[in-house]
């Protein structure tokens, strides 16, 4: 682990796409600022470990039967044609 020492308003950038930056520090807290592209996910700790906690109960509940697997369901597609759009508006 990388460890580095940063004062309020300084920065960290991660690859050339990510920065971290020191917002304000009071006396039990940092305040982080983070920029990063819209397709990384940025999450707090503990709501990344609830997620994977909630992943990891539903995998196992579809594996055992108790929740349908609904990638596999046969599912009726809504038709999209435009007689059904005049009909649906009359």
């Amino acid at each position: 682990m990388l460890v580095l020492s940063r004062r309020e308003n300084e920065k960290i950038r991660i690859g050339s796409d990510i920065i971290v930056k020191i917002v304000t520090i009071s006396e039990n807290q940092v305040k982080l600022g983070i920029e990063a592209p819209p397709e990384v996910k940025v999450m707090r700790e503990e709501v990344y470990q609830k997620l994977k906690e909630q992943i990891v109960e539903a995998s196992q509940k579809i594996a055992l039967g108790e929740i349908p697997d609904i990638s596999k369901m046969n599912v009726n597609k809504i038709k999209t044609d435009s007689s059904d759009k005049d009909q649906q508006k009359n």
